[in-house]
């Protein structure tokens, strides 16, 4: 054994402690560190890989000083850009024991990791008000969990024109269309990977002032098209958290017959409130389910779960043929259900988070994150020279400069806040603007009156007048 390797091994319990120790630091600095450090966009000294690393001491010492001041608090409680949330204390802890067991959970031939995992899946299907008929499986994220959701689409419509696209290939189908209201930018992704490609995408009409899809629309193109069609259906847009009517859509199946894949990356937690549960009634009669764990559960980075009622497809999708693999079955391995022949044991963090806080641990969460949302947004609604662009309906607050709301202005803005909020840019209604999500299990309605004291004094300024 290399000695530097050996060293680190019979220092192992000191160097698990020192790092133990810089982690409870970097954790307990969040609250006054900026969330976005100035010197984040600084470029830095890059050097050749050395011969000889020095051990884990050296490497710490280096990333204390060279790349720990420049990391966001984005695990904090005041990073409001993108859908981002936090780690609760049970999903660290299941995240450390994630790395310190190293399993690769895909095949029975080692059982415990995929029971585990289908554990917490049932867990989680509960959670989101889902039936029994859909079998979900963990993936890396919300644009992974769409792209599984729309290859079980494809392999669906395969089956419906008599052709199997697993064996035959995407051009059997001839033209595809995938219709929505307006479908998360993921969704584009996912169709240029699997080969539909991005032209399939016929974005409807929504209702006014709203981003959800009028129903009518959606049922006039499914009367024109020329075979079976895709639909994504939203529960929780990014920019305004508005939901499409998901029984009403489903109720058109009955005499259209189409896929429907519903994006509840963040929306569908919508259902752990019992005042905002009705906006996902009906996610259960969805084909397909995304939704994002590292959002609003509030487990580490990279965790989503993909739902469907049909894993015979799923399977015939991802199946995976070799001789130490086991067979596909009625009950396949999950090395049979997504494009990754391993992962790491990402459900530990879930089941962690979930054991211990239960059901009403993270309804509170939620019901504190969109609490926080309506404050910010009311405190928006009354500062000189801002201007909500949109009603908060759950946790996402879209607002933009009173006058002249240029994307530079805007980012000017966001810039003169950003050391004690992160706010992201988008565009709504033809209006540049930003946008606050909330999803952190540690914002509090402190950190809502520091929030909107920071825009309050930004906008003071001449340049925002």
């Amino acid at each position: 054994m290399h000695p530097e390797l050996a060293a680190d091994l019979d220092q192992l319990p000191t160097l698990l402690e020192e790092a133990r120790q810089r982690a409870v630091g970097f954790l307990a600095g969040l609250d006054d560190r900026p969330v976005i450090p100035p010197s984040a966009d600084r470029p830095t000294a890059t050097g050749p890989l050395p011969e000889d690393g020095g051990g884990l001491r050296a490497a710490l010492a280096e990333f204390g000083e060279r790349w720990e001041p420049r990391l966001s608090a984005s695990a904090g409680p005041r990073y409001f850009g993108f859908v981002t949330g936090g780690a609760t204390p049970a999903a660290l802890v299941g995240d450390w024991l994630t790395a310190t067991a190293d399993q690769n959970s895909n095949s029975s031939l080692d059982p415990a990791g995929q029971q585990l995992e289908r554990e917490t899946v049932g867990w989680l299907r509960e959670l989101f008000g889902l039936s029994a008929a859909h079998s979900g499986t963990f993936v890396s994220g919300a644009t992974l969990s769409n792209t599984v959701g729309l290859a079980i689409a494809r392999e669906w419509l395969g089956e419906r024109l008599g052709v199997d696209v697993a064996e035959d290939g995407v051009a059997a189908l001839g033209r595809v269309r995938v219709l929505s209201g307006g479908a998360h930018s993921s969704v584009s992704k996912a169709l240029s990977v699997l080969g539909l490609g991005r032209t399939a995408l016929t974005t409807l009409p929504t209702l006014s002032g709203r981003e959800a899809v009028d129903v009518a629309a959606l049922e006039r193109a499914l009367a024109e098209a020329d075979g079976p069609c895709v639909v994504v259906a939203n529960a929780g847009t990014v920019n305004t958290v508005d939901f499409d009517d998901l029984r009403a859509v489903a109720a058109l199946r009955e005499q259209y017959g189409f896929w429907l894949h519903v994006d509840a990356a963040f929306g569908a937690f919508a259902a752990l409130s019992p005042r905002h549960a009705e906006l996902v009634a009906g996610l259960d009669q969805a084909d397909s389910v995304c939704v994002d764990l590292h959002k609003w559960l509030n487990v580490p980075y990279d965790s989503a779960v993909q739902f469907t009622r049909r894993r015979d497809l799923q399977a015939r999708v991802f199946q995976n043929a070799a001789a130490y693999l086991g067979p596909v079955g009625d009950h396949p391995d999950l090395v049979h259900l997504t494009p990754e022949n391993s992962h790491r044991l990402r459900a530990l963090a879930a089941w962690f988070t979930l054991r211990a806080y239960g059901r009403a641990g993270h309804r509170d969460i939620v019901e504190r994150c969109i609490a926080g949302a309506h404050a910010l947004g009311e405190a928006i609604g009354a500062i000189d020279g801002l201007r909500l662009l949109a009603p908060v309906r759950l946790n996402v607050v879209c607002f933009t400069l009173a006058e002249d709301p240029t994307p530079e202005r805007l980012a000017a803005l966001a810039a003169g806040i950003s050391d004690q909020a992160f706010l992201t840019p988008t565009r709504y209604a033809g209006l540049p603007a930003l946008r606050a999500a909330f999803s952190n299990w540690r914002t509090t309605e402190a950190d809502v009156r520091r929030t909107a004291a920071a825009l309050a004094t930004a906008v003071r300024p001449s340049e925002f007048a």
